[in-house]
């Protein structure tokens, strides 16, 4: 481990909170931790289902996980991760210690760096997820960037999750995340709109045809789309306008990932949440 983290050899890990992924990040890191926690107070049954599935121990609230962990990770929806860190760093009013933070969400660089002023830029390590949630290793990366992404990495060494350190800037982790997401998820929600202008026009079912003269199944399309999107659609909203904040970050017109999160907000009114 690297020294100046402080950690010791086998870690307590918080984890902010066990939805699919975050489940699957804890289960990830019990091979190297003493414990992985997570904080019980207001989750939902399902959320105590996972977690007990992958055999996190829970405590009862924020104040009690942050007391013990060595390491918190935070994987929360976008619109939460700032709120989520102020919980913790309230939580930590009184430790003269420092756990290392990973936000480990869809959020913009920015956003990153005022989770840094929230918490010490220094104790905070920028991550990002690119697939699912890993159970078995060759389909996920977690990006890591820091000035403890280095050591965050080994604690995954060996795990479903392939870590990948970026460097120890703040931002980079995430701005990467955003341009992939970029094309996994603005791009391809251009067919949404292009399905939803036809049908106000009348001409979707003769969009469909030309399209296939193109080798284009519009309603195959339109259908994988909506089983890998729907029940996903409300979080990809905050994804998808963080990105947004990301690309302006640098210039860069956000248009189409503005336009994106509101293709997936309107999704989103027709599907049932995932948790």
């Amino acid at each position: 481990m690297d020294e100046h983290a402080g950690l010791p050899p086998r870690p307590v890990i918080g984890v902010l909170h066990p939805g699919a992924m975050g489940a699957a990040l804890g289960a990830a890191l019990k091979p190297v931790a003493g414990a992985v926690i997570w904080a019980a107070a207001g989750r939902s049954n399902a959320t105590s289902k996972r977690a007990e599935l992958a055999d996190l121990v829970g405590v009862p609230d924020v104040a009690a996980m942050a007391a013990r962990s060595h390491v918190i990770v935070s994987i929360c929806p976008p619109h939460a991760a700032v709120d989520v860190a102020e919980q913790v760093a309230a939580a930590l009013a009184d430790r003269s210690d420092r756990p290392i933070y990973v936000d480990a969400n869809a959020v913009s660089p920015d956003t990153v760096r005022r989770i840094g002023t929230v918490l010490g830029a220094e104790n905070v390590v920028d991550g990002a997820v690119i697939g699912p949630p890993a159970w078995e290793a060759g389909h996920t990366v977690l990006l890591l960037s820091g000035t403890h992404a280095a050591t965050v990495a080994q604690l995954f060494a060996g795990s479903p999750f392939e870590a990948r350190v970026l460097g120890p800037d703040l931002g980079s982790a995430s701005a990467l995340k955003a341009c992939y997401a970029m094309q996994s998820k603005a791009m391809p929600a251009v067919w949404l709109a292009v399905a939803e202008a036809a049908r106000g026009y009348g001409v979707q079912d003769a969009l469909g045809d030309l399209l296939a003269r193109d080798g284009v199944d519009l309603a195959g399309v339109l259908d994988k789309l909506s089983a890998q999107a729907g029940p996903k659609a409300w979080r990809w909203v905050g994804e998808m306008e963080e990105a947004a904040d990301t690309v302006a970050g640098v210039g860069v017109p956000d248009g189409f990932s503005r336009a994106a999160a509101e293709m997936y907000r309107r999704m989103a009114q027709d599907h049932p949440a995932d948790s």
